[in-house]
């Protein structure tokens, strides 16, 4: 394993990388090993405080309130982690082992020798906030479907695969595929979290510090620790593009105008456009909810919200269809439990009642838009 082990020498600093695959018990041994024979000053591990907290206290995720997510409008990020933890344990399961070891690793040793530990990587939360402004509406589709497919795949893991994981991590391999299409998902997922984790690693206390890293990581750390790094400008997440911004507003005030129009020209013309509108929004609203095998009360939630969410930017038609959901059947704690593993099953994705208020939030809106769009097309064309 020593080809899996890269020293560097920066200013005062010893820094030893540890090249490392999530879900390998190899490199769990190998960060023992190195951290028992280097006793270095410090640990730096490829965690953020919120990864570092589930890693250390698994049971938390039993306290999850699918409420406060929905309110707290992170559905979307919830369930691309999901989607990304399922196939780590997965590939786990084939191999034998459990997925963040060598981190766990990482962290025991420091206990033990009493060392530093350094949380080197960026909230995750921020890395996928700054990839997903940085596209627009077709990549934002595109990015989801290749990520779902190439993790929902059901393949034997190899040896020859195994070495591979060395060479890029878990997150890296879901989408190593679609880089190319993507090319600023590349940027923010790799060489920006390379640019962090250099910056932590050098700066972690002491002349010796080891750092435990997947093994995407370690070329470009490797070259960033002699670099200078604008860590703020990395660290924030980007506010919403003004034209984004401007069209979340534009398309509402439009059809609000359109109806209001309609009702200028004739009374009778604005009803029957009135209930076009209503019937286009609330009824692809509802069924995309009943789609999803969501409540009958939910359904009727989103066929009743949907028209008047539509108009305002603020609001979504998802969030109070998946309240109600969430409401209604409320996620055990079993639910809870097995949603990395049942997010993997299309079939037992809609018996968890935790999957299924998320699935629900996302088809309802998914509804909603579709709805807006034929709608105001119709109002347009009637109207003119």
């Amino acid at each position: 394993m020593e080809e899996n082990i890269v020293q560097l020498q920066y200013k005062e600093k010893e820094i030893i990388l540890i090249k490392t695959a999530h879900v390998s018990k190899q490199s769990a041994e190998l960060v023992k090993q190195v951290i028992d024979t280097e006793l270095p000053n410090s640990v730096c591990i490829e965690l953020d405080n919120e990864r570092y907290q589930s890693i250390i206290n698994p049971n938390n995720w039993e306290k999850t309130d699918i409420i406060k997510i929905i309110k707290d409008k992170k559905v979307g990020f919830l369930l691309a982690n999901l989607v990304l933890s399922s196939y780590q344990k997965r590939i786990a399961k084939q191999l034998n082992t459990s997925p963040g070891q060598e981190m766990l690793q990482g962290i025991q040793s420091a206990n033990e020798h009493k060392l530093h530990l350094v949380m080197a990587d960026r909230n995750i939360q921020t890395t996928f906030m700054r990839t997903w402004r940085m596209l627009n509406f077709s990549d934002k589709a595109k990015l989801l479907y290749s990520l779902i497919s190439a993790t929902t795949e059901d393949e034997e893991i190899t040896e020859e695969d195994l070495q591979n994981l060395l060479h890029e991590d878990m997150l890296e391999k879901a989408i190593f595929g679609i880089k190319n299409t993507f090319p600023k998902v590349g940027t923010v997922l790799l060489e920006e979290r390379d640019q962090y984790l250099a910056y932590k690693i050098k700066n972690a206390p002491g002349p010796k510090i080891v750092a435990v890293l997947g093994g995407a990581h370690v070329p470009g750390v490797s070259k960033e620790i002699y670099q200078e790094q604008n860590i703020a400008e990395i660290s924030i997440i980007p506010k919403k593009k003004l034209s984004s911004k401007a069209f979340s507003w534009l398309l509402p005030s439009l059809i609000t105008a359109l109806l209001i129009y309609s009702f200028i020209l004739n009374f009778q013309t604005g009803l029957t456009q009135l209930g076009t509108w209503v019937l286009w929004s609330g009824s692809l609203a509802a069924l995309f909810t009943a789609l999803s095998l969501g409540h009958p009360l939910s359904i009727l939630t989103a066929f009743v919200s949907a028209p008047i969410t539509a108009l305002h930017p603020l609001l979504a038609c998802g969030w109070f269809a998946g309240l109600v959901e969430a409401s209604i059947r409320k996620p055990t704690v079993e639910d809870i439990q097995n949603v990395s593993n049942d997010i993997s099953s299309f079939k037992k994705a809609f018996k968890n009642r935790f999957i299924k208020a998320l699935i629900v939030v996302i088809m309802a809106n998914l509804g909603t838009t579709i709805g807006v769009f034929i709608a105001g097309f119709d109002l347009f064309k009637n109207i003119f």
